[in-house]
């Protein structure tokens, strides 16, 4: 079982995510720090992009945010290297398939694995043309984590049957956002669990508790993204506090 999977042993799992370098790399590592400390099971951590086509207004803004102040991949893995020296749960990048490219992808993920990386989410490779890359995810141990969208349809069984990690079932047509979800996550989750014996967790619309125990009553979880990225714009270099504030409130009742 691999580090990803037992995030999700002890019951439903709360997966953070959080856009790297908004509004400085020592705050998300604050926010990191803290949203664990509140019941956190598996951080994903976003490598800012120019054009994430996946993201909604508010982390399209936090990624234009974290690039302006000079934010880097490398830079990126060093705050991966600090947060390892305390942070045991998993972690995941959420990046795009460009921003692996231009780094090199054997050194991307070589560095992945040197710098404690469990994963890696990119949500603008489809499912046919993920053979880019696992072989260099293979080589070094990092899951490559299947998204399963709406639109998916006679395709889940397959992408399940491949999965690794856990799978990301995308609860909405459209980008990530505040709002709810309007697909049949549980007719979705049936299909997945027909293939596979890996987790799976819903994202996308996902912002209050009650969201969050709707969503992790069908699945093995619930990805929050958008409404903490929020909070991290509200309260910039003081986000620390109340992203764990809110990170309780909603692993409380997941």
């Amino acid at each position: 079982m691999s580090r990803i999977q037992n995030a999700f042993a002890n019951g439903k799992a709360f997966i953070a995510f959080i856009t790297c370098g908004d509004p400085d790399l020592e705050t998300t590592a604050k926010v990191v720090r803290s949203a664990v400390a509140n019941g956190a099971d598996l951080i994903e951590l976003g490598i800012p992009f120019s054009d994430p086509t996946a993201e909604g207004p508010v982390i399209q803004g936090a990624n234009l945010r974290a690039l302006k102040g000079g934010v880097t991949t490398d830079k990126i893995f060093d705050l991966v290297r600090d947060l390892r020296r305390d942070v045991t749960v998993p972690m995941v990048f959420m990046t795009y398939a460009n921003v692996v490219f231009s780094y090199g992808a054997d050194r991307f993920f070589a560095t992945c694995k040197e710098t404690g990386m469990d994963g890696i989410i990119l949500p603008d490779v489809p499912f046919e043309e993920k053979d880019e890359f696992l072989p260099y995810s293979r080589r070094y141990g990092i899951d490559f984590i299947s998204l399963i969208a709406p639109t998916s349809e006679h395709r889940i069984a397959k992408i399940a049957a491949e999965a690794e990690g856990f799978l990301y079932i995308v609860s909405r047509l459209g980008v990530t956002g505040i709002g709810g979800g309007n697909a049949d996550i549980s007719s979705m989750v049936k299909l997945v669990r027909e293939n596979t014996s890996i987790p799976c967790a819903v994202g996308f619309g996902i912002s209050t508790p009650e969201q969050a125990h709707a969503m992790a009553a069908v699945s093995d979880g619930a990805i929050v993204g958008s409404a903490i990225v929020k909070i991290v714009e509200k309260y910039g270099r003081d986000a620390a506090g109340p992203v764990g504030e809110y990170v309780k409130s909603m692993t409380e009742n997941l």
